[in-house]
């Protein structure tokens, strides 16, 4: 079984900037790669960005170069540094496993960007 808390959400302006935080307990090991996940109004739930092993990680060509993950192996939590802030960042974002393990979706936090 797994938990997954997401923290951090809020609403910010265009331009600015939030962290957001990923718990995770259960069995999820270090070796299992992590994903954020964005749900937008009206839209599916689509990955963002990706960590795998030590230092790979992948975005999705939305957010390459505004945002950044991150993992702690040791805190069991996974990061994600959101600069320059659009509209269109806003939404619910999760974080999964990659792949996704179906049924474990925590509440997620809720992004707004927004003046």
């Amino acid at each position: 079984q797994v938990q997954l808390v997401e923290s951090g959400g809020g609403l910010v302006q265009p331009g600015g900037s939030l962290r957001l935080s990923c718990a995770y307990s259960g069995s999820i090991f270090s070796r299992n790669p992590m994903g954020w996940y964005r749900q937008a109004p009206g839209k599916q739930r689509e990955r963002v960005a990706g960590i795998y092993g030590g230092s790979t990680r992948n975005y999705a060509d939305s957010v390459k170069g505004r945002f950044t993950i991150s993992r702690d192996n040791a805190e069991n939590t996974v990061y994600l540094q959101m600069n320059s802030l659009k509209p269109e960042d806003t939404g619910v974002y999760y974080c999964n496993t990659i792949p996704v393990r179906a049924g474990s979706w925590g509440q997620g936090t809720q992004v707004t960007v927004s003046v």
